[in-house]
């Protein structure tokens, strides 16, 4: 069902109940921890426990450290958390972990919440790397995982080339079978064929799981056509850390950011590997070089091999999460303290007593209680799907229909999270910084830290632009699979049914979220401040935009192949606009999800209220040029609009601290020296 079109006699709705103007500092702390409870989500009690672990000062990110000191120094925080039992959780029981998918990607995240540079050297090394060996690999790469777990070998994730990024199908390096020897002969033929931007590879790593279009000879030594992208695991250097024959190493040195990750170069001269460093869990070569799979299709195989290397992503998003809580909790706490011009004379007002600054922060709070809730719908997910796989109930080589629609679209919400929570992280921890002026730009503020080590993580583990498309791309595919699967009274229905019916059956809603929506109806009288109006409002823009490509990328069914390619690139930036609109509605979706949980009698249940609405208000603000152009909203509604978040963030300023608190982050990340300043008061 649409929802509905307003009309300007219509009123805006009354909104959520004023919240108290002058909480007490027990009001803050009971509705913070409500909050965080609500959040922290289903694995708190390991958050808890990583939490305690970083509230250490070992880790506070290093500042000013030379190159090689930075880079040493993460090893000893490494040993910290390998002591944890926190990486264990990453890898599989059958290879020696404990199959703690959930536990594991939890922990990872708080990592995020202090020192960027420990998250990124340990995803390297147990996500990354180890995830290869432990998701790629066989029972004959078992004995491997304990030695990665407890940083006995440490290794690197060779994947990006420098002229193959993002397009990892069509890489240059080879691996070709020497039947004579029984070895993979590993080669870069090319400059653009190096291995680039790897992490530990310029100091720390010893052998490095490198991806390589593989080959096989024939009896008379003629070289086969590439049986796709597969990995083998490739030692880089000698027991005394020099590079191992055939192998040449680079550093990239100092980067943006992220100073101690040891980022490098690797190219290969015709490196030879026993037939065994295949990892072999999807194709495999034996003795007499003859190749074989239990997935046929090249193009089936190697998506799904990458698939298994989701938790890369998922993690890269997580991190960037936490990283842009820490920086708005700082920010935060900084404008309830810091004291800056007049409102009565004599009588100095907090910055955030300025409207305007609470204008610039609290939208981002809210959007970062939106993609923490949904970051933990997206690790459940896979959580539960690993140990389907571990049971023996999900066959990932060969999934069932269903199955195989779950896979793309838990790969596709990954996709969309890691996205939005970089793209966020980007965005306002640059606004944080800003927000504590002079201050903000100092280093021991760690807000600059924060700023320079989150930026490439927008670019790496995917590139957003290639992400976001890869979103809308799963979008128009269950557009067009529901299409296919009417029968022909549904097609003829089809002409007056919405989009949104034919799409939802492929990606259903929560039942408490389905709930609300079943209440708004074209008869009802608008509320912009009803939830169920809200989502209806969100899918209102997702499903039209998603029917309008459809009938732009319609004709290239028809066309010859370079046109088709043409017509598909024109319609690029309808479809990352169609893409954006399901990222916006499934954060909107996990908020009233949360909601719906918390008890009504709670302090924090009409806050999180004002949160939900001002994520909801200012994400229709942002696109109302949109809503008034397909006559959904007036520009009376739209200004209505304007007026409710100005309304929502006065409401909600006194209770900043409490949003922030309910981030826990660590003691030492908010003991900045800023916080602690002459210039400020403490609330």
């Amino acid at each position: 069902m649409s929802a509905p079109h307003e009309h300007d006699s219509h009123p805006a709705g009354i909104g959520p109940k004023t919240l108290p103007h002058e909480p007490s500092s027990e009001d803050i702390a009971t509705a913070a921890a409500a909050l965080r409870a609500a959040i922290d989500g289903k694995w708190a009690s390991d958050r808890d426990a990583v939490r305690e672990k970083l509230s250490s000062e070992l880790f506070l990110p290093q500042v000013g450290l030379p190159l090689d000191e930075a880079r040493d120094a993460l090893i000893e925080r490494l040993e910290v958390l390998r002591d944890t039992g926190v990486p264990q959780g990453a890898f599989s029981v059958a290879k020696g972990g404990t199959g703690e998918t959930g536990k594991a990607l939890t922990s990872m995240e708080c990592i995020g919440h202090t020192d960027l540079s420990v998250m990124v050297k340990a995803g390297v090394q147990w996500g990354l790397f180890g995830g290869a060996v432990d998701n790629l690999g066989t029972e004959r790469h078992a004995e491997l995982i304990p030695k990665i777990i407890n940083l006995e070998l440490l290794g690197c994730f060779a994947m990006t080339e420098r002229g193959h990024g993002s397009d990892v199908m069509n890489i240059e390096t080879t691996a070709t079978y020497d039947r004579e020897t029984g070895e993979f002969v590993v080669n870069s033929p090319t400059p653009s064929a190096q291995k680039c931007y790897i992490g530990n590879a310029a100091r720390h790593g010893h052998m490095a799981a490198v991806f390589a279009q593989l080959h096989t000879t024939d009896a008379d030594g003629t070289v086969s056509e590439s049986h796709g992208v597969h990995c083998l695991l490739v030692p880089i250097r000698n027991d005394d850390g020099s590079p191992a024959s055939g192998v040449t190493i680079g550093d990239h040195g100092y980067k943006g950011g992220l100073t101690g990750v040891d980022n490098g170069t690797l190219l290969f001269d015709n490196v030879r590997v026993p037939r065994e460093a295949l990892l072999n869990r999807f194709g495999d070569v034996n003795e007499n070089g003859e190749y074989s799979s239990s997935i046929d299709s090249l193009n089936r195989r190697f998506f799904t091999m990458l698939s298994t290397l989701i938790r890369g992503r998922i993690s890269v998003g997580a991190a960037a999460g936490a990283a842009t809580r820490s920086s708005l909790a700082i920010a935060t706490r900084y404008a309830t303290r810091r004291r800056q011009f007049e409102g009565l004379p004599g009588q100095e007002k907090h910055l955030m007593e300025h409207r305007a600054h609470r204008l610039r922060l609290l939208p981002l709070v809210a959007r970062s209680y939106a993609l923490q809730l949904l970051q933990n719908k997206i690790v459940e997910r896979i959580d539960a799907q690993e140990a389907a796989v571990a049971a023996g109930t999900w066959d990932i080589a060969n999934p069932d229909p269903e199955q195989q629609w779950k896979q793309r679209e838990l790969e596709s919400q990954a996709a969309a999270v890691k996205v939005a929570a970089t793209e966020h992280a980007t965005a306002a921890i640059q606004e944080a910084r800003e927000a504590c002026g002079g201050a903000g730009y100092m280093a021991e503020n760690l807000l600059t830290i924060f700023k320079d080590d989150s930026d490439v993580f927008t670019t790496f583990e995917g590139d957003n632009t290639v992400l976001i498309q890869m979103v809308g791309k799963e979008l128009i595919t269950a557009y067009a699979r529901g299409l296919s699967e009417l029968d022909p009274m549904g097609m003829l229905k089809y002409g007056v049914e919405n989009v949104t019916d034919i799409f939802r059956r492929r990606t259903p809603v929560a039942t408490s979220v389905q709930s609300i929506m079943d209440r708004v109806s074209d008869r009802e009288v608008i509320d912009l401040f009803n939830a169920g109006y809200q989502v209806k409002l969100f899918e209102e823009r997702e499903s039209n935009l998603l029917k309008s490509l459809g009938r732009r990328l319609r004709p290239a069914r028809k066309m010859k192949p370079e046109d088709a390619v043409a017509a598909v690139d024109a319609a690029q930036d309808h479809l990352i606009a169609c893409a954006w609109a399901r990222v916006d509605s499934l954060l909107l979706e996990a908020l009233v999800e949360a909601e719906q949980k918390l008890d009504d009698d709670s302090p924090a249940k009409n806050l999180f209220v004002h949160l939900r609405d001002l994520f909801a208000l200012t994400t229709i603000n942002t696109h109302s040029g949109w809503y008034q152009e397909q006559n959904i909203l007036s520009g009376t509604r739209t200004k209505a609009v304007r007026a409710s978040i100005n309304d929502l963030v006065d409401s909600m300023g006194p209770w900043s601290d409490a949003l922030v608190d309910a981030f826990a982050v660590p003691d030492t990340i908010l003991g900045v020296p800023m916080l602690n300043d002459a210039g400020v008061t403490q609330r």
